[in-house]
């Protein structure tokens, strides 16, 4: 029974660092990623479609995009998404892609990402740390109930904890590996 709340912990840690990667992947650190426009929708015959599932979008360099749509139709309203988008970077039409150039980071605005970094990773720890709580909960809850011994209960909390400093210390390298590539000029 104990085993639920472990693996219970488990999955929803991996949910929390897979978001926690996403949510870092779309912050503009100086170099081109196509993972920048992940969150830009653009209006693709009527419906709000995800940027990546109408165009190919590729770095041909470390300071520019290009965005290739699948349709040549598609073309303005993806332009106009990437200007609605406010990434801070003019779109540049010629006709069959889009390019955009990737301007240098200020030093201002790198503090500025570096606190909103900071900031993903403060809410990962607090979203492992209601999982920790949770699990802890469902222990509490199977020992009351008899289906765990108190020795056993004292080995699972230990383990959760164990499991759930692993994934904070996973958080702090993550964290700090993007802060690093933020300040790097």
């Amino acid at each position: 029974m104990a085993i639920d709340a472990q693996n219970l912990l488990d999955e929803r840690s991996a949910k929390s660092i897979a978001v926690l990667k996403e949510n870092l992947n779309s912050v503009r650190a100086g170099r081109a990623n196509p993972a920048l426009l992940d969150r830009v929708t653009a209006d693709y015959y009527g419906t709000p479609t995800p940027l990546k599932n109408i165009a190919s979008i590729t770095a041909p360099d470390p300071r520019s995009l290009l965005v290739s749509p699948f349709d040549p139709k598609s073309l303005k309203g993806i332009e106009k998404a990437i200007n609605l988008a406010n990434l801070g970077i003019n779109p540049s039409n010629d006709g069959k892609s889009i390019r955009l150039s990737i301007p240098p980071v200020t030093e201002e605005r790198r503090r500025e990402l570096t606190k909103l970094v900071k900031k993903f990773g403060e809410d990962a720890k607090v979203a492992i740390r209601n999982e920790r709580r949770d699990a802890n909960d469902e222990l509490k809850r199977q020992e009351k109930a008899g289906d765990l011994t108190e020795d056993d209960l004292k080995d699972e909390l230990e383990s959760v904890q164990k499991k759930t400093d692993k994934t904070i210390k996973e958080i702090d390298e993550m964290i700090a590996e993007k802060e690093k590539e933020i300040m790097e000029v």
